[in-house]
């Protein structure tokens, strides 16, 4: 198994275990620390990460062109989209749809899948796979995992905060990976000259260095 790979079941296992905990069951129906975003919805999307997995390695190999990492965030729609367009509220909308059943189901559908793939996605050719909400074009599976990855890591203290637990800790290779694609998006956000004020430099930091 590649070390991507590897490093996606590990984080998607942290991923499962914060989803587990009762507090994340306790506040379920209370607004998270995302605008416009329920526990549950929010508790759904993350678990989308996951749940969208097992079905792309199913199905048939997608024919729309496959391109880079870095591409499919030139492409995405959601980055720079603001909270009612369309593209966030339908994420809303899915991660309320993947919920609606009720934490304890969740959490054995999540469960279902981690065991799924922990038999079938270290022997799966690197091929495309696509989500099409994104738009016409497909990614290479280990760049998917990647992306998923960086979900995982970024909802997972998303969901934490929103029920007052402790951010999981993820596997060095996972935080590395993650770390790495949001550094890249910072500095073609802002440009390398802020990215590297920010990191070593407080008296020179700009304000913010968000990849998004």
């Amino acid at each position: 198994m590649t070390d991507i790979r590897a490093d996606f079941l590990s984080t998607a296992r942290s991923a499962a275990d914060l989803l587990r905990d009762p507090a994340v069951a306790a506040a379920w129906s209370r607004p998270s620390a995302l605008p416009e975003f329920s526990v549950a919805g929010l508790a759904g999307h993350m678990a989308y990460q996951i749940l969208a997995i097992p079905r792309l390695l199913t199905g048939p190999v997608p024919q729309e062109e496959t391109i880079a990492l870095m591409e499919h965030y030139s492409r995405v729609g959601w980055i720079g989209a603001s909270l009612d367009d369309d593209i966030n509220v339908r994420v809303r909308r899915g991660g309320q749809k993947v919920s609606a059943e009720g934490h304890a189901a969740l959490v054995a559908r999540v469960d279902s899948a981690l065991a799924e793939l922990d038999g079938t996605l270290a022997s799966t050719a690197n091929r495309p796979v696509r989500i099409s909400l994104w738009g016409p074009w497909s990614l290479a599976l280990d760049d998917m995992l990647i992306t998923r990855m960086m979900e995982l890591a970024v909802h997972s203290d998303d969901l934490a905060v929103s029920v007052g637990v402790a951010t999981p800790t993820f596997p060095p290779g996972a935080v590395d990976t993650v770390i790495g694609l949001l550094a890249r998006l910072a500095v073609r956000r802002h440009g390398p000259t802020d990215v590297l004020r920010a990191l070593s430099r407080a008296e020179r930091a700009p304000a913010t260095i968000t990849a998004f």
